[in-house]
């Protein structure tokens, strides 16, 4: 089978699904809106995916770009021939292969597009029922993203939901991936992990001030942060300001195959995003054996329940955060059991060789 695949850029996700067509036998075409704008994937692009040049990929979408896209993206459909376009995040790219006038569609949420983006205009609001209206299908991560595509339109008989999953095995509580490079910790230390970026819809602000709390009741305590984003200098202040700035370390981007090493680091995995569908980094922690403390919204209690796996907070409260840290540290000896529990969920739901399939089978479906 011919299929295009239409995403924003190349980041870690996009290596996995391009990995799995590719893997399960499909000629794969693979077409970036905005190429390396967003974050990218260190791995190379799977073999036997071959990229499409075209008009886009060579910087940030504007909506003044969208008839030039369209007249260009008609081009490489007629080029091409494919039997599916698999396009994502709403309303971008699977907005532009809708209106390239190609049937079949597999239109995918990413998760923002549906719990955030829709919300921004009345114009975001009609690109979404535009697009889901003339999708022949609909895949996402989360029961709350597919709810809310079959409101905007989607036909609720032409969806799927199924996580995207990690790898068991590379995400492991007992694999040895520790670096001889790495300085450990002394384990009278309680470590906090985040590695969600440093943009608004994922309130890594939220654990910043959260911490502040935390630090000035426990001198135990240091928080572990990846990544960065926008908001960089704002978290930095809010650290700085609270005299905690020395018990945060920064890591930065890390490499998807040393990230393993950095969850073993920690003993608690804080995710205060407010905007997500099936977190792959939390899928990751749990997969780590790791308790996990995060934002009580809808696709979180998807995955974590109170007191089994780990524990939720409310949305956006830094002081219910830190309430929170608090009780889980006081519980310290019990830490690895809840961690254990984390391990079961992910075997048991998020396994990405499992869930890959549920895709390809979408695939033969359609054709």
């Amino acid at each position: 089978m011919r299929i295009v695949y239409f995403s924003l850029g190349y980041c870690t996700h996009d290596h996995r699904f391009l990995k799995a067509i590719s893997d399960g036998g499909h000629e794969v075409f693979f077409v970036q809106l905005e190429g390396n704008v967003r974050q990218v994937e260190d791995r190379p692009v799977p073999p036997n995916v071959q990229l499409v040049l075209w008009k886009g990929g060579h910087g940030p979408f504007k909506w003044s770009d969208l008839p030039k896209l369209v007249l260009d993206f008609r081009r490489v459909v007629r080029e091409i021939k494919p039997d599916l376009i698999h396009a994502g995040p709403i309303q971008t790219c699977a907005f532009i292969a809708v209106l390239s006038g190609f049937r079949s569609i597999l239109t995918q949420s990413w998760g923002f597009d549906l719990m955030d983006d829709v919300h921004k205009s009345k114009w975001m609001e009609w690109v979404t029922g535009y697009t889901l209206k003339r999708s022949t299908f609909f895949t996402s991560d989360a029961k709350v993203t597919r709810d809310k595509a079959v409101a905007y339109g989607m036909n609720p008989d032409k969806t799927i939901v199924f996580p995207w999953g990690v790898d068991l095995e590379h995400f492991s509580p007992t694999a040895d991936y520790r670096s001889s490079t790495m300085v450990h910790r002394p384990s009278s230390v309680v470590t906090l992990f985040c590695n969600r970026s440093w943009e608004p819809r994922y309130g890594v602000d939220v654990l910043a001030r959260a911490f502040v709390k935390v630090a000035s009741e426990r001198d135990d305590v240091n928080l572990l942060l990846l990544g960065g984003g926008s908001q960089g200098q704002f978290i930095r202040s809010i650290l700085q300001n609270g005299g905690v700035l020395d018990r945060v370390a920064f890591a930065g981007q890390i490499s998807q195959t040393v990230l393993p090493e950095w969850y073993h680091r920690a003993d608690l995995y804080i995710s205060p995003s407010h905007v997500d569908g099936s977190s792959v980094s939390l899928m990751e922690a749990l997969a780590c054996g790791l308790p996990c403390l995060v934002s009580d919204i809808p696709a979180n209690k998807e995955w974590v329940t109170e007191g089994e796996n780990g524990w939720l907070f409310r949305d956006g409260d830094a002081n219910h955060l830190a309430e929170k840290i608090l009780a889980a540290i006081a519980q310290r000896e019990s830490l690895p059991q809840v961690g254990q529990s984390s391990r079961q969920v992910a075997e048991l739901r998020a396994d990405w060789k499992k869930n890959a399939e549920a895709l390809m089978k979408v695939y033969r479906e359609l054709t």
